[in-house]
């Protein structure tokens, strides 16, 4: 449950706000005046809710660091749970399988016990006084239970890795237009350049953020008219500006 409560809560955030978008273009199978209709209504979208989509990107990274925080919270509760042996325990059972046979002391045995000792039953003896009969039990479900939480170790951490190197990703992203521009580049390669440089020197990062997205989910050829009518109309919005002339 709460490995799933930061999509949970994206999910209620987005609110469908990209398929609502797509309109079906992500296989381009349309005709041309249903594409036309289809481009001029996600342009217009865009154009009148430009500058006006940083707090929607700022909750999809919000959630992100949530899934950070989630994991980190999951191991620090299983170690609790096992009295302080989980936060190293990948470690220990690594440094086990390395060391020598003689020197070993398995990290697993001593967390999940496969024999114990227990009391089978009580009764009557001969002087009158109860008899405790203890044996020797086996655990077998422990060596299941072993491998199952070494496997889970090993995932939080490259879980938490991996979801921190992506919320550094996200920073990077956020302070440098440069970085906004080498992604779309790399990602859309039928992106014209100087479109991809207008449109990210003339918008927020919300921007381009929510286009990254639409052209992920898009017909690229599509997407790249979009990106071209899109950078085409910021210019001539800049430049009437240059000139003093109000938008119409």
């Amino acid at each position: 449950m709460l490995f799933y409560a930061p999509r949970w809560l994206w999910k209620s955030w987005e609110g469908g706000k990209i398929r609502a978008l797509m309109m079906d273009l992500d296989v381009g199978v349309c005709t041309e005046i249903e594409k036309k209709t289809k481009k001029k209504l996600i342009l217009d979208y865009l154009w009148e809710n430009l500058r006006y989509h940083n707090w929607w990107a700022y909750r999809y990274y919000l959630c992100e660091g949530l899934a950070l925080i989630n994991v980190i919270g999951q191991m620090f509760l299983m170690n609790r749970f096992f009295d302080g042996e989980f936060m190293t325990f990948g470690l220990d059972v690594i440094a086990y399988m390395e060391s020598d046979q003689e020197d070993r002391i398995d990290p697993m045995i001593y967390i999940f016990p496969r024999m114990v000792k227990c009391t089978l039953f009580n009764k009557f003896g001969s002087s009158g006084e109860v008899e405790r009969h203890d044996a020797l039990c086996i655990l077998p479900l422990n060596v299941v239970n072993e491998k199952i939480y070494v496997f889970l170790w090993f995932w939080f951490v490259i879980l938490g890795i991996l979801t921190f190197i992506t919320l550094v990703y996200r920073v990077i992203i956020i302070f440098s237009p440069r970085m906004r521009v080498y992604m779309m580049r790399m990602r859309f390669r039928l992106v014209r350049r100087d479109n991809v440089d207008t449109i990210v020197r003339r918008s927020k990062m919300g921007d381009w953020y929510l286009l990254y997205i639409l052209g992920e989910n898009l017909d690229s050829v599509i997407f790249r008219d979009i990106m071209h009518e899109f950078a085409n109309k910021l210019n001539h919005n800049y430049q009437h500006h240059i000139h003093g002339v109000p938008d119409a």
